[in-house]
């Protein structure tokens, strides 16, 4: 188990986050794991409560984390950030996915490393839920880049066409509108007006 040199890789990367309860499982995409301590090692990370992963690892106290490459392409956050895993098996063309010793799935192809959970708590953070949770496996898969937000805006995202309106920083969803409504959640990603953007 290489924990450290997983989290090497984490500062500022993007992660598909994935859970298994009975025989569904499903994925997200977050950027949001840290550590925050290394004895015990754990981690944390934050998700959103609408999203079907969140559930999932609310009842079952287990999840991965599998940290991207820039070799990621647009296909991958299609699959894991722009449909809800409620209606659509995220893993029917997933090429290559494999089973950890927890049991979930983990994301091998375009990632660097994969890290696994067994949650300890959970703290209610409004929209989200902080899960706090030792590491139970670790393993470096290669040495690619990890993927940051800036280097997926600048060069997998597709170009937003529309002139006006608010674009998600998460999953890239335009609201063609002049103001956002206060209480407005991303259709796609289910992330609230803090993670928009104006157009300009």
């Amino acid at each position: 188990m290489d924990i450290q040199g997983v989290l090497n890789k984490i500062s500022y990367g993007l992660l598909v986050l994935t859970a298994r309860e009975g025989e569904k499982d499903n994925g997200c995409i977050i950027n949001t794991l840290q550590q925050v301590s290394d004895r015990p090692m754990q981690i944390t990370i934050a998700v959103n409560k609408l999203n079907y992963t969140h559930d999932m690892i609310l009842r079952t106290g287990r999840f991965n984390a599998s940290l991207l490459t820039e070799e990621t392409p647009f296909k991958v956050f299609e699959r894991f950030g722009l449909q809800s895993g409620r209606e659509v098996n995220k893993f029917a063309e997933c090429e290559g996915a494999h089973r950890a010793q927890n049991g979930v799935l983990y994301i091998p192809k375009f990632t660097n490393g994969f890290i696994s959970g067994a949650v300890k708590q959970s703290v209610d953070l409004g929209t989200h839920t902080l899960f706090v949770a030792n590491v139970t496996e670790a393993q470096e898969l290669s040495s690619a880049p990890s993927l940051t937000y800036a280097y997926y805006h600048e060069h997998i995202k597709p170009k937003p066409s529309a002139k006006k309106g608010w674009r998600c920083k998460i999953c890239g969803y335009v609201y063609e509108g002049e103001e956002l409504p206060a209480d407005f959640v991303c259709p796609w990603c289910k992330h609230g007006i803090a993670d928009f953007e104006k157009i300009v």
